[in-house]
C-alpha cells in the first residue's frame, strides 16, 4: 500500500516540524522498520515463547454484552474497554534521555470489514522500550491532525493498549505480536462505551529502492 501524500512522514524534517510532540527518539531510529516475533520477545526481555493471538470477531469477540476468547468469558464489553484503558494508564514515566526503543512500524488505519474505500488518511508510527511502554505518533493527512499515543503491554496476556497522550479516550488495542505481522487487527473504544473494529496495515518505507519495509535488528 502506497499514499503519497505521507510519503515524508516520520523522516527527521517531520519531527522538526512537529516539536511539541511527546517521543524523542535516539539517532539513527528509524520509523518504517519493523521487528519480527523473536527480535520482540528477546527486546521487551518477557520470556514469552510463543505468541498469544487476537483475531478479534474469531477467537476474541463479543456476545451479548460478554467479551469471549475461545469458549470462555473473559469480562463484560464494558470491563473490557477499562480494562483498556487502565493498561494505559499503567505504563510507567519513561526518562526520555536514556529510553531505547524498538520500532514497530508504520501502518495505515482503516474500518476493518471495509471491501473498498478511498486511500487511508490515518497513519499511527508505533515503538516499544524495554519495558513493554509503548510510543508513537498519530496523523490525519485528511485534517492535519497529529498527536502522540502511549500505552503498554500486558506481559502476562500480551495484549497491548494506547491512545492520545493527556487524553483517556479514545483507545485502540491489540496483541503485541499482531504488530509484528503485514495486518494487525485492532478494536478501539470510546469514552461511550462504544467499540469499533480496526485494520491496521503496515507500510513500506517510500525512502526505499525496493519498496519494502525490513525487521528491525534485535
Amino acid at each position: 500500500m502506497r499514499d503519497h501524500h505521507h510519503d515524508h512522514w516520520g523522516d527527521n524534517n517531520f519531527w522538526n516540524n512537529h516539536p511539541g510532540l511527546h517521543w524523542r527518539y535516539h539517532t539513527g531510529f528509524h520509523p518504517w522498520a519493523w521487528a519480527a516475533w523473536g527480535s520482540l520477545a528477546g527486546w521487551v526481555g518477557s520470556g514469552w515463547t510463543d505468541p498469544v493471538y487476537y483475531n478479534y470477531g474469531d477467537n476474541v469477540y463479543y456476545d451479548d454484552g460478554q467479551v469471549y476468547y475461545g469458549e470462555e468469558p473473559i469480562a463484560t464489553t464494558e470491563e473490557y474497554a477499562q480494562q483498556a484503558q487502565q493498561l494505559v494508564d499503567s505504563a510507567p514515566e519513561v526518562n526520555q534521555d536514556s529510553a531505547e526503543w524498538l520500532p514497530l512500524g508504520v501502518f495505515a488505519l482503516t474500518q476493518d470489514g471495509q471491501a473498498s474505500g478511498p486511500e487511508p488518511t490515518m497513519f499511527l508510527q508505533l515503538a516499544i522500550n524495554k519495558q513493554g511502554v509503548i510510543s508513537g505518533t498519530f496523523q490525519n493527512t485528511a485534517t492535519d491532525k497529529v498527536f502522540s499515543v502511549e500505552g503498554m503491554v500486558d506481559k502476562k496476556t500480551q495484549r497491548t493498549a494506547w491512545g492520545p497522550v493527556g487524553k483517556k479516550w479514545p483507545i485502540m488495542e491489540t496483541g503485541i505480536h499482531n504488530l509484528t505481522e503485514n495486518t494487525a487487527p485492532a478494536l478501539l473504544h470510546f469514552e461511550n462505551g462504544d467499540t469499533q473494529q480496526w485494520l491496521l496495515v503496515r507500510l513500506d518505507d517510500p525512502a526505499s529502492a525496493a519498496g519494502g519495509g525490513k525487521p528491525a535488528p534485535k
